[in-house]
This record gives structure tokens, C-alpha cells and sequence, in this order.
């Protein structure tokens, strides 16, 4: 790719960088939310930011190495909520708990990441494979998961056969087809499933369904 030189700002006045990538992000990240990938348009995206589609090209390359910053930053958001997690003071059971209330609340205030990973997933998740920063980021949760698991059997509370990775999807199937399948949903069922009026009883029923899965009676196969 050719090298693009920085261009000059109107009136010569000197632009934070680091803001202006913010921006640009927060544009990009509401335009492609609303057109997906092939509808986005960069020069949107600029109008949006009051800068120029070489101001864009100058800090992301492109379209596509925009839409990967714009997938890196949202999974970014999601790890750093988890890192905040504090679970270690509580017992499996209200942690499990705790964790499923934060992936709920996650998804339900960041609907434009739904809608990103919906379009990722449409495109093969090409942009996430193809990512250095995304293959780096992880997912702190899956530790905390493994711990919460470790914990509740060893007191006898857990007895599913389940590891971290499944776990997570399990809880974040829940939370995901929430927000991503509203409108469909709605449509075929009359009902809302983020109707704020039922927020606290979909919050609670998704913990209630994941600890009672954790915990039932097996009996031997």
C-alpha cells in the first residue's frame, strides 16, 4: 500500500491524533453498524467526523483495516468490563451468577457490537482471523470461569461436566440472541425481549437456568 502523507488540518491548527482516531472509530463504528460492511460508505464516515477520507486512509490504511480497528475496540470493551469483574469474594454460585449479569448488561448497553459481530460472522469472520490485536486479546472471563468451575465442584455445588469455553457461549447465547434477534422475534412472537419492564425477570431467568444446569442431580450413565 502507498504511503499516505498526514494531511493538514484548515488553518494549520494541530489535531489530537488520539482523538481523532476516537472519533473516526465512534463514526465508523455507527456506520457500519447501520449499512454493514458493503453498505458502509468512508466518505460517511468522514462527513460524520467533520475531517476528509485521506484524514481516514492517513490513520487506518483503508476500509477494511477500518472495520478490524472498529471489531478491535468493541472486543477490547468487552475484555476490559471483564477485568473489572470482582468476583473472588462471593461463592460459585452468586459468581456464576454475577458473570452472566455482566455479559446480560454488556450486550444490552453495546448493541452496535451485536450488530458488528453479526456482520463479522457473515464475512467468515475474515477481518478476526486476519487481526495480530484481536488474536492477543483473549478473554479474562474464560479464567474467572475456570476458576468459579474449579471452585464449585471442589465444594461439591458444580456437577456438570462443563468447561470455560462452553460455559461462555452458553451465557452469551443468551445475551446475544436477546438484542440480535428483538426485531425477528418480536415480529413472530409479539413479545419484546428488551422491553425494560422485563429486563430484571430475562436478567434473573438467564442466571437461574445457567446455575441450575451447573448444579442438578446426575445420576450415573
Amino acid at each position: 500500500m502507498t504511503s499516505v502523507e498526514e494531511p493538514a488540518r484548515p488553518g494549520g491548527r494541530v489535531r489530537d491524533a488520539a482523538r481523532t482516531r476516537a472519533e473516526i472509530l465512534d463514526a465508523a463504528t455507527q456506520e457500519f453498524a447501520r449499512a454493514g460492511y458493503d453498505g458502509a460508505r468512508v466518505d460517511e464516515i468522514a462527513a460524520r467526523t467533520r475531517t476528509t477520507k485521506r484524514m481516514i486512509y492517513y490513520y487506518f490504511g483503508g476500509k477494511e483495516q477500518l472495520f478490524t480497528a472498529v471489531l478491535e475496540r468493541a472486543y477490547e470493551a468487552i475484555r476490559e468490563a471483564e477485568r473489572q469483574l470482582d468476583v473472588e469474594h462471593l461463592d460459585p454460585v452468586a459468581a456464576i451468577r454475577r458473570l452472566a449479569e455482566l455479559t446480560f448488561d454488556h450486550h444490552e448497553r453495546h448493541p452496535d457490537l451485536i450488530r458488528l459481530v453479526s456482520i463479522e460472522n457473515i464475512h467468515g469472520a475474515e477481518h478476526i482471523t486476519s487481526s495480530a490485536g484481536l488474536g492477543r486479546i483473549g478473554s479474562p472471563a474464560l479464567d474467572v470461569i475456570r476458576r468459579i468451575l474449579a471452585a464449585g465442584r471442589e465444594s461439591g455445588l458444580f456437577t456438570a461436566d462443563v468447561d470455560a469455553v462452553d460455559l461462555h457461549a452458553v451465557i452469551s447465547s443468551f445475551c446475544f440472541f436477546r438484542v440480535a434477534n428483538r426485531p425477528t422475534f418480536g415480529a413472530l412472537f409479539g413479545r419484546d425481549l428488551t422491553h425494560p419492564a422485563q429486563r430484571e425477570h430475562y436478567r434473573t431467568m438467564l442466571g437461574d437456568m445457567v446455575i441450575a444446569y451447573l448444579t442438578a442431580e446426575r445420576t450415573a450413565g
